[in-house]
C-alpha cells in the first residue's frame, strides 16, 4: 500500500488556491443563478455592498444594480437565463482578477427572443474568508433577436411536465430534497 501524501507547504498552497477558484466560481454562480431566478439576497451575495457593477445599459452600487436588473428582467422578459462558459481567474492574495464568458437568452413580453454573448471582467475580494465581487464590467459582444421555432402541441404538453419556468423561490430549482413524488402545478 502506498504512502499518504505529506501536507508539504506546496500541497497545502495547492489546495487553498483550488478552494480560492472554486468559491469565487460559486461567487459568479450565485450571481446568474440569483438573477434567472429573481432572488435578491442571492444575487447580492455575490457582491460587496458597495461593489460596482457596469452594465452598460445600467450600472451602480450592488444593491441599485441588483434592484434595477431584476425589476428589468421582470418588466421586459418572461424568461431568461445566464449561461457560464470560460472562468479564468488570476489570484493575487485575497483579490483576484477574473474574465468569465457568458452566454444570455432571454424571452421578450414584446418581439423576438434575445441571444447575447459577452464577458464579466471582474475584481473579487476575499474578506473574513468569504470571495464576492468588487468591481464589475459586463462586456457585451453580441446580440441579436431571434425567430422562435414552432413547437407541437403535442410536445408543449410534454415540456411544461417539468416547469413550469418560476424566477422565484417556486421554481422547482429550490425544491428539497428533489424527488419524484413533487407535483407540478
Amino acid at each position: 500500500m502506498a504512502d499518504a501524501p505529506q501536507l508539504t507547504p506546496e500541497l497545502l498552497a495547492t489546495i487553498q488556491e483550488l478552494k480560492d477558484r472554486a468559491e469565487i466560481e460559486a461567487c459568479v454562480l450565485r450571481y446568474t443563478r440569483g438573477v434567472d431566478r429573481h432572488d435578491r439576497e442571492l444575487m447580492l451575495s455575490a457582491y460587496w455592498p458597495e461593489a460596482y457593477d457596469e452594465h452598460g445599459v445600467a450600472e451602480g452600487v450592488a444593491a441599485d444594480f441588483v434592484d434595477w436588473a431584476i425589476g428589468w428582467h421582470g418588466e421586459y422578459q418572461t424568461k431568461h437565463h445566464h449561461g457560464i462558459l470560460n472562468h479564468n481567474v488570476e489570484l493575487d492574495g485575497d483579490s483576484a482578477h477574473g474574465e468569465t464568458y457568458y452566454i444570455f437568452w432571454g424571452e421578450n413580453r414584446v418581439g423576438p427572443a434575445q441571444l447575447s454573448f459577452g464577458r464579466y471582467v471582474d475584481r473579487y475580494e476575499k474578506r473574513g474568508g468569504e470571495w464576492r465581487i468588487a468591481h464589475r464590467v459586463c462586456v457585451n459582444e453580441f446580440t441579436a433577436n431571434l425567430d422562435a421555432t414552432p413547437i407541437p402541441d403535442e410536445w408543449k404538453a410534454l415540456i411544461h411536465k417539468t416547469g413550469p419556468n418560476a424566477r422565484d423561490k417556486t421554481d422547482v430549482s429550490y425544491l428539497r430534497p428533489l424527488t419524484r413524488e413533487r407535483t407540478v402545478t
